[in-house]
């Protein structure tokens, strides 16, 4: 399939081993890892820094196999989950740097482009998690007042 904005196709990535069981080397049990879960997550960390974190340090691979629930889910049940939802925030923070960017270069007009697309993904993601529940209804981003999601 074509991706949205440049006429391009995208590469095949590596799909996981489909295995409904649990490695055998792995050395934690489903109560432990939601315990590491709810402690990264009272650091600050997000969903997706919390998979890297268990992977990578202590060898993690599969955190739903395991537990039977995903990183969000288990964030939901301890009441840790975030006000807006991880991408949203990412596509927020890419908008900050892309409007610091153009203060600094006033004649960027790929830079000017790349504000535009960020918004419309924004809206896009905004009116999806509108219709399932995870936005309240009244939400409406305002990129003047951008910086004020982050904090």
């Amino acid at each position: 399939m074509a991706r949205m904005y440049s006429r391009k196709r995208g590469k095949s990535g590596s799909r996981r081993p489909f295995s409904k069981k649990n490695p055998n080397w792995i050395r934690y049990k489903g109560k432990e890892v939601e315990v590491l879960i709810t402690k990264l997550a009272k650091e600050g960390k997000n969903p997706s820094q919390i998979g890297l974190i268990l992977r990578d340090t202590y060898g993690v691979p599969y955190i739903k196999e395991i537990t039977g629930k995903r990183v969000t889910e288990i964030l939901t049940e301890h009441k840790i989950v975030p006000k807006i939802p991880e991408d949203m925030l990412s596509l927020i923070k890419r908008e900050i740097e892309i409007k610091k960017h153009i203060e600094k270069n006033l004649k960027d007009e790929t830079a000017k482009r790349g504000i535009t697309l960020t918004e419309s993904k924004i809206k896009r993601l905004a009116k999806y998690y509108k219709r399932i529940g995870k936005l309240p209804e009244n939400w409406k981003y305002e990129p003047d007042k951008v910086r004020m999601y982050l904090e």
